[in-house]
């Protein structure tokens, strides 16, 4: 009796149905159940990765079959609390997502199964295809055995491509690397902004700039009206501003105005969708698990945009800039590919020196998740703000990465440098730089990274013959508190950069107490700033443009 008193509880069940009026075939994908006090917004929308999160579980299916179900309960792992067990009692709002998932016979003769990029940019919560329940509110004990029933029925429908407009034109164009590589049909697409006498001026041809970063649904940041008169005034937390929705549209006009100024330079600036079955962009650059997508971007997309929207189609006459994401791909892109670009401009940019991999050096240290000694541990950050609280650690955000995919699908950031950086693993996924509920680092991996994709190791190594090629192509930028330690490794490239031979003749500045993404402008806060990248730069590409530009080469025909 006593043993029966003392045995462990076991929470209320989740019993999750795929409707058979849903689909009609079995499907693939990771389950998502997500629990919430908050009943104003659809449970799938609160996700976030913070301490104060929606609770959330989830589990991978293989060949579920419509009219099966699949239960989680005790012993899946979740996030923020890691069992159902420790799920408090009460009322909550629930719900389900089917994050479906594709089979990819690769060229190396593997085969896997991953959420293919199916136009919202790998974002779970829309992705179409992806099968969800309706929100429902339910009662639950974590000492209770009733099995709640929830019903996937419901399946995301398609999302509309974008139109051209005068100014904002859009190309897509089908990869023959990329299309090998995944044993599929694999498009790049672009959203281009064509300048101002695009149309009438058919002798001209033009600078290009790439726009690197995250997905996008179309070009951003540009409108030819003045903000709303109705607009609903939207509160950003992170800027902690009552109305950003307005300074965004005010910038946004803003820049339509002096792009369409007499004195402004003509030239192409394209944003790039190279959402992929592993995140929402590729990071640029040739990798063993996402393929190609630095050759296929520099020699299959990057000339044929060119072709069709007349560019000037040489390296002096195309740049790229980025924050974070786009900032550490704009550096990239420019060290792989130095004589296809002419100049790099890379905001608060994902660790560009893996010795501060955010706040591991993941050569010399054993674990990633905490700082050990004989006696103790503590957890490593995995976020800040500018004072240093911190919303969660590196545990707890490779958990929530793992709750929302196993085997590097979470489409989360972690996941992305794995599937980018690592070597592909026997199984067909990325080898785990660390084991992802422990953090031990596994250096063979390490050392891979090291040689392929840490930027300043690459550098520094490969300087007698670089360094000569990206002279003054070099600008970094970053804040002093970055949100997720980016300046740490800034610090470190910085040191090496200031003692090359030949100098690199660039510049690395920081913003004082800014935090993620500062992208070079004392003056401005980072709430407006970040509005302000295709424009910002203009006058340092002229300056590239007429230091660089080859004897005989087109200075006239684009600005007129």
């Amino acid at each position: 009796m006593l043993g029966a008193l003392n045995a462990p509880a076991h929470a209320d069940t989740f019993k999750i149905d795929l409707s058979k009026k849903a689909v009609k075939e079995a499907q693939d994908g990771r389950v998502i159940l997500v629990i919430t006090p908050d009943g104003e917004t659809e449970p799938r929308f609160q996700v976030k990765q913070s301490y104060d999160a929606p609770q959330i579980f989830g589990v991978t299916v293989d060949g579920m079959k419509p009219g099966s179900s699949v239960k989680i309960g005790s012993g899946t792992l979740g996030f923020p609390a890691i069992d159902m067990d420790d799920v408090p009692a009460g009322d909550y709002y629930v719900q389900a997502v089917l994050h479906k998932y594709d089979t990819f016979n690769l060229s190396n003769g593997k085969t896997v199964k991953l959420p293919a990029a199916r136009g919202a940019g790998q974002n779970w919560r829309l992705e179409p295809g992806n099968i969800i329940s309706e929100p429902k509110k339910v009662s639950f004990d974590p000492n209770g055995k009733k099995v709640i029933d929830i019903k996937l029925d419901s399946v995301l429908p398609d999302i509309e491509e974008p139109e051209d407009t005068k100014y904002i034109r859009h190309f897509k164009m089908r990869s023959e690397k990329l299309s090998e590589f995944w044993g599929t049909d694999v498009f790049i697409r672009g959203h281009v902004l064509v300048p101002e006498g695009f149309d009438d001026h058919p002798e001209a041809e033009y600078p290009l700039v790439i726009f690197h970063g995250h997905f996008p649904a179309d070009f951003g940041g540009f409108r030819t009206s003045p903000p709303d008169e109705d607009l609903e005034c939207v509160y950003s937390e992170r800027f902690d501003e009552p109305c950003y929705n307005r300074i965004e549209q005010q910038e946004a006009y803003d820049f339509y105005k002096k792009w369409t100024s007499d004195d402004f330079p003509r030239m192409l600036i394209v944003e790039i969708d190279h959402s992929n079955p592993y995140y929402d962009d590729s990071y640029a650059v040739n990798s063993a698990n996402i393929g190609p997508y630095g050759d296929a971007i520099t020699y299959e997309f990057v000339p044929a945009l060119e072709e069709e929207f007349r560019g000037l189609g040489e390296g002096w006459s195309r740049f790229v800039y980025g924050g974070s994401t786009g900032g550490w791909e704009a550096l990239a892109v420019q060290v792989k590919y130095p004589d296809e670009y002419n100049g790099a401009f890379a905001a608060c940019p994902d660790p560009i020196d893996f010795r501060q991999m955010m706040v591991t050096n993941i050569y010399e240290e054993d674990n990633a998740f905490y700082n050990e000694g004989t006696f103790g541990k503590v957890d490593k950050p995995g976020k800040r703000n500018y004072l240093g609280h911190i919303p969660y650690t590196v545990e707890m955000e490779n958990r929530w990465e793992l709750v929302l995919g196993d085997k590097t699908r979470s489409g989360q950031q972690w996941d992305i440098w794995e599937a980018v950086y690592s070597p592909n693993g026997e199984d067909g996924y990325p080898q785990r730089i660390w084991d992802k509920r422990t953090g031990e680092i596994d250096p063979e991996v390490a050392e891979y990274w090291r040689d392929n994709y840490d930027l300043r190791y690459i550098m520094e190594r490969d300087w007698q013959e670089l360094g000569p090629k990206l002279q003054g192509k070099i600008h970094i930028y970053a804040g002093d508190m970055d949100n997720f330690y980016l300046n740490n490794a800034v610090y470190l490239m910085e040191d090496f950069l200031n003692k090359t031979d030949p100098p690199y003749e660039g510049e690395v500045t920081y913003g004082d107490r800014d935090e993620h993404c500062w992208n070079g402008d004392p003056s401005l806060p980072n709430a407006v700033s970040r509005l302000r990248y295709n424009w910002m730069y203009v006058p340092k590409i002229l300056k590239r443009i007429e230091d660089a530009a080859p004897e005989g080469a087109d200075l006239t025909s684009w600005r007129y």
